[in-house]
């Protein structure tokens, strides 16, 4: 069962709403979200190569739109990169496209998936919950939006540390509680539906 464009749109904003700003695991993103400059675009790709160029679309229209009305996009793929490992060798294209556009140093993209693993961790290690998506996710963000930020906010360097101690004081059954994840019937089972503390194994970020 394939999940819908409104559902998956409407499971990120929850994500975002309890998880990233709910949690303050990003300072930054409350501001954006109250003023609705947060860009919510659900791809239909079916592969990566679809998916990249959904994304290259995506990079020119955030480029092309007044920060006031679009300061950021969050590009969300229900359909394909399910597997961690795709989805991270996935990156190296998107970070290519940066350059081909000319955009490098101008746009950034971070990346957020279901089953995000830090190298160097187990799949159910609770702090990998921080970058954990309710699908394969990626932001796009203005360099100069994150500069402003950063400026805004004097300890900015502290923001993974403590993102670790957060993630590690509320454990699985705080994560549990605030209902994040992927809605019924999406087809991506993985690890991020796995209460961490089993017995599993996963890919790590590079």
């Amino acid at each position: 069962m394939q999940v819908s464009t409104q559902t998956a749109i409407d499971d990120t904003r929850g994500w975002l709403e309890r998880a990233v700003i709910g949690l303050n695991l990003c300072p930054f993103a409350k501001s954006v979200h109250v003023k609705g400059q947060v860009h919510y675009v659900v791809s239909r790709a079916q592969n990566a190569p679809e998916f990249l160029v959904d994304l290259i679309d995506e990079l020119k229209g955030l480029i092309a739109s007044e920060p006031s009305a679009r300061d950021t996009t969050l590009l969300i793929a229900p359909d394909c990169l399910a597997d961690f490992l795709d989805f991270n060798d996935f990156l190296a294209e998107a970070d290519q496209a940066l350059v081909d556009l000319e955009l490098d140093g101008v746009l950034q993209i971070a990346n957020l998936h279901p089953d995000y693993q830090f190298a160097d961790t187990r799949a159910d290690d609770i702090t990998n919950f921080t970058n954990r998506s309710p699908y394969p996710t990626l932001h796009l963000l203005r360099e100069d939006s994150i500069d402003r930020a950063v400026d805004a906010f004097p300890d900015a360097e502290s923001i993974f540390e403590r993102n670790m101690e957060t993630m590690e004081r509320i454990g699985a059954a705080g994560w549990a509680a605030l209902g994040v994840g992927r809605s019924q019937g999406c087809p991506h089972n993985s690890l991020a539906d796995t209460t961490p503390g089993a017995d599993i194994s996963g890919h790590k970020a590079e």
